[in-house]
């Protein structure tokens, strides 16, 4: 296969365009989908002060990379997760990253916060680990960034991701969770920062590819304590449905974008601050106070 653009040997193929680049026009393709993205849905404007959530992992990383080359403000923020190894790795590779390229990254500990990581957290509260991971990544990226001044946080969630998480909501009929999904929730008075997606239109091989090109050294191994969850089922599904049908997940969420989102509306919801840590929450102690609350109150009982 050659190159669409220069008819060189092609280096990635893209089979839902049909198409195959060479190395330069292929990460030339990846800024162009991702500055469409940024531009067609208002995802970020030239004076936001972007904070970038990154976990040292392929999609984190190239994202960061790829606001930094199209000329956005970006800092990271990467949370230790305390899991062990993997938590270990994955900071390693997300500071080799940002001092090979100048730039700022921020780091918080959980164990530090809490006085254990996550996977001691979701023992202790017997929630599901990617369930409590989830609620304390949330709270501390919106919090660093309402603290430090940052207008934007950025995640590296790609086509598959998103993908996936649709059709879990759907064949649950996840009619609030299904109003609530985005690539852009924007910010609220009362404290919420806007949150963006800008790898919503490339799939997870072609984020890989890009990091490989661009000779990102990332964490390539899964979360252990995600293994067996349903979103790596519904990815499943949905690559086998891409290989018979190439364009399938991209049609698919992007038709709920444009004709299936308006049929969910999303009803706003009066948020509070905290009464512990003043975050924006609807009742009057948020999901992360409340998760640590249970965990300390188990370590408690065992002593």
């Amino acid at each position: 296969m050659k190159c669409v653009k220069c008819r060189q040997p092609a280096v990635v193929e893209v089979r839902r365009h049909n198409a195959g680049f060479c190395r330069e026009h292929f990460v030339e393709h990846v800024l162009r989908q991702v500055e469409r993205t940024i531009d067609e849905l208002h995802m970020l404007r030239r004076d936001d002060r972007i904070l970038v959530a990154v976990s040292g992992g392929k999609d984190s990383l190239a994202l960061w990379d790829i606001l930094h080359r199209l000329g956005y403000r970006a800092d990271g923020l990467h949370i230790h997760l305390g899991i062990g190894e993997y938590s270990s790795e994955s900071t390693v590779k997300t500071r080799a990253f940002a001092e090979s390229r100048g730039l700022t990254l921020h780091e918080v500990s959980v164990a530090e916060e809490l006085g254990f990581g996550i996977e001691e957290l979701s023992r202790r509260t017997r929630r599901i680990p990617c369930s409590a991971c989830g609620t304390t990544k949330r709270h501390i990226f919106n919090r660093f960034a309402r603290e430090h001044g940052y207008t934007v946080v950025a995640t590296g969630h790609n086509l598959d991701d998103e993908a996936a998480t649709l059709l879990g909501n759907i064949l649950h009929w996840q009619t609030e969770y299904l109003g609530r999904q985005s690539a852009v929730m924007e910010a609220t008075e009362s404290g919420l920062v806007r949150k963006v997606k800008p790898l919503v239109r490339l799939a997870e091989r072609e984020v890989a590819a890009y990091a490989v090109l661009q000779g990102i050294d990332y964490q390539v191994d899964e979360c252990p304590m995600a293994v067996g969850a349903t979103s790596h089922l519904y990815k499943e599904v949905l690559n086998r449905l891409e290989e018979v049908a190439p364009g399938t997940k991209h049609q698919f969420l992007w038709g709920f974008y444009e004709r299936g989102r308006r049929h969910f509306p999303h009803e706003s919801r009066t948020l509070n601050a905290c009464k512990v840590c003043g975050e924006p929450t609807t009742g009057e102690i948020c999901a992360y106070c409340r998760l640590a609350e249970r965990a300390r109150a188990a370590a408690a009982g065992t002593r």
